[in-house]
C-alpha cells in the first residue's frame, strides 16, 4: 500500500448520463441530478477516506472551483474548455504525487489518463463502488446504534 494520497476524479456528466436514475433526473432538472451525484460522492469520500474531485463542463469565462467544508472538490471547466481537459491537467499535475483513479466512460479519456499515470474505472463500475460504501456505512451506523442501546 502506498503512502501517497488517494484521489478519485469523477467526470460528472459522464457519470450522470451513465447512471439511469441521474440520467432521468437530468432530463427534468439538471442541477438536481448534479446535486445528488455530489451528495453520493461526498458520502463515498466520508466513508472511504479517498479524496473526491468532481469535474463538470462549465459555462463561465474561467475555471471555477467549489469546496464545501468537509465536502468534495468541484471544478467547472471554463468556456471553450471541456471537463476532459481539466481532468487531464489535474492528472498530469498530480499523478506523480498521488494515486489517482478517474471515473469516466469516455474511452479516449481513459486512454489519455492512463498514459498520464492514473487508473480509471468506467462510470458504470463506479456505481457499485458507491453503493458498497453506502451499505458498509449503513451497517456501521446500525452497529453503533445497537451498541448505544445496550448501555
Amino acid at each position: 500500500m502506498s503512502d501517497r494520497p488517494r484521489f478519485l476524479i469523477v467526470d460528472g456528466h459522464s457519470v450522470i448520463f451513465a447512471w439511469p436514475e441521474l440520467r432521468a433526473m437530468h432530463a427534468r432538472r439538471t442541477a438536481q441530478a448534479r446535486d445528488l451525484l455530489v451528495k453520493r460522492l461526498t458520502g463515498y469520500q466520508d466513508y472511504s477516506g479517498v479524496r473526491v474531485v468532481a469535474v463538470f463542463d462549465g459555462k463561465g469565462d474561467s475555471l471555477s472551483e467549489e469546496t464545501i467544508p468537509g465536502g468534495i472538490q468541484i471544478f467547472y471547466s471554463p468556456l471553450g474548455c471541456t471537463a476532459d481537459t481539466v481532468i487531464e491537467r489535474l492528472v498530469a499535475l498530480y499523478s506523480s504525487k498521488c494515486e489517482i483513479t478517474v471515473a469516466t466512460s469516455d474511452r479516449m479519456e481513459q486512454q489519455t489518463i492512463h498514459t498520464l499515470g492514473a487508473d480509471w474505472v468506467s462510470s458504470d463500475q463506479l456505481l457499485p463502488l458507491i453503493e458498497s460504501a453506502e451499505k458498509d456505512l449503513g451497517r456501521v451506523l446500525t452497529e453503533q446504534r445497537k451498541q448505544k442501546q445496550v448501555f
